[in-house]
């Protein structure tokens, strides 16, 4: 017989030798629950936070264990956003950075803490470390922009071409990165930068965003043995084959001792737009529609 609640606090006062069976079970699950509790309210507030001694030993921590998806500085890499950004795509509040960074994102390229080889794993400690590292190279406000995304997509489905190789939440083509979380996980400043200089991120190694497999798109050419020219955008490659995407979006397998020539540059196949091919204004509109985006499709990270 289970007891009633007034009698629960001299129950769980008693030896376990005075219990009935049916108590001692009662008691136990009380137990769990008030340390499964206290566990959950450790982790809705860093206990670190403001420490700066703290947040340098958690910046030796997201150096190892963080840096090589989310960049150093945490300005974003290759695979991870920039978390220098006040707003965070799966919670802002501490609890929901710690749940990010210990359980991982199914789904996504953000693995559950020491799933993977790179690092060793972190304590809850060190998990708090890191927080109170993001939190004191956090800038508020930095991405404010005053441009027009309704006028942005115009420019981006119209005159400025960018779906012609950017996908946005399943519309656009295949040959670039898919942007539709870019205005979230990138900074205004690496986004204009992008656009006027793509040869200078490409050269950097830039690669597509979250992906499990990260896609650095640099440019191929491929002349065949029979003269058939080719040119886009790797896809895959190994010591012996490559695989290709052409810039009319097919793709295509080569036996690289087949092939006539073979070619890799880290020029970008996008051109540079400058002022004259898209103004100030038009590119504030271009990038308010891409953080709108962004927001809307839950890609504020």
């Amino acid at each position: 017989m289970i007891p009633d609640v007034r009698s629960t606090s001299r129950m769980v006062r008693a030896p376990l030798s005075k219990l009935v069976p049916g108590r001692i079970l009662f008691a136990t699950l009380l137990t769990i629950g008030a340390l499964l509790c206290n566990t959950t309210r450790s982790q809705e507030k860093n206990p670190l936070a403001g420490d700066p001694k703290e947040a340098k030993l958690g910046e030796f921590q997201f150096r190892a264990n963080c840096a090589f998806c989310h960049g150093l500085g945490a300005k974003g890499g290759g695979r991870g956003p920039d978390l220098t950004r006040a707003q965070k795509r799966h919670g802002n509040a501490d609890a929901d950075l710690y749940r990010t960074i210990n359980e991982g994102v199914p789904g996504t390229a953000m693995p559950q803490n020491g799933a993977t080889q790179q690092g060793v794993g972190m304590t809850p400690a060190e998990i708090w470390q890191v927080i109170t590292y993001i939190r004191s190279v956090e800038v508020k406000n930095a991405d404010a922009i005053a441009g027009n995304p309704m006028h942005g997509k115009e420019l981006f489905y119209g005159s400025a071409a960018c779906s012609t190789c950017h996908m946005i939440a399943g519309k656009g083509g295949r040959l670039g990165p898919d942007l539709t979380s870019a205005g979230s996980a990138r900074s205004v400043a690496y986004l204009k930068e992008s656009v006027r200089e793509p040869n200078k991120r490409l050269a950097e190694g830039i690669s597509e965003a979250m992906k499990e497999f990260s896609q650095e798109y640099e440019t191929v050419s491929v002349v065949t043995q029979d003269g058939a020219a080719f040119q886009g955008v790797v896809l895959n490659e190994d010591s012996f084959t490559v695989q290709m995407m052409d810039v009319r979006e097919q793709i295509h397998s080569f036996d690289k001792a087949q092939l006539k020539s073979y070619e890799k540059t880290r020029t970008s196949l996008m051109p540079a737009y400058d002022t004259n091919r898209l103004s100030e204004k038009d590119l504030d509109d271009l990038l308010a529609f891409l953080l709108k985006v962004s927001t809307e499709e839950g890609g504020a990270q």
